[in-house]
């Protein structure tokens, strides 16, 4: 019998003692980890255990916090992250019932409407352009009518230049 092996046995004997002693309804977990040898790691759980809650326990009694800091959240914020933007610009949909497809369907919506945004501003900085040759043309109206126009055409171009056509 390899030490491992002797190991879990002992352990997996100890931990039936401790849940004969539990209170009704209680479960057991023992979690052995190895700091950077995640082939070490060991875990034990009692049957029927919920792991959502263990996790729950540990974030409530054991320190674990959303604002911490831990690998498997940046993992999960990296998904969150990657799927709006994946949905923003329309591709690499996630797979059917996969949860990231509500952050996908986020970025969808505000691709959606910055694509409906920007066509609204350029069909109105065209019109104003238009507008603003034929008083250029046509004399006799006030200057700073001209200039206010032809600045917020400026200002447009300068939105417009930042998003590709």
């Amino acid at each position: 019998m390899s030490v491992t092996h002797q190991f879990h046995q002992t352990a997996n004997d100890c931990l039936e003692r401790i849940a004969a002693e539990l209170w009704p309804g209680a479960k057991l977990a023992l979690v052995i980890y190895t700091p950077d040898k995640p082939e070490l790691d060991i875990v034990l759980k009692d049957s029927g255990l919920n792991v959502d809650e263990v996790i729950n326990t540990l974030r409530r009694r054991g320190g674990l916090s959303l604002d911490g800091d831990n690998a498997y959240k940046r993992s999960v914020c990296d998904v969150i992250i990657g799927a709006l933007a994946a949905g923003k610009q329309n591709n690499n949909p996630p797979p059917a019932g996969h949860w990231g497809q509500e952050f996908w369907d986020i970025g969808r919506a505000e691709g959606a409407l910055q694509h409906e945004l920007v066509h609204a501003l350029r069909l109105a900085r065209k019109e104003l352009d238009a507008c603003q040759r034929v008083i250029h043309y046509a004399g006799g109206f006030d200057p700073a009518y001209v200039n206010d126009a032809q600045a917020a055409i400026k200002e447009a171009n300068s939105v417009l230049d930042k998003i590709p056509a």
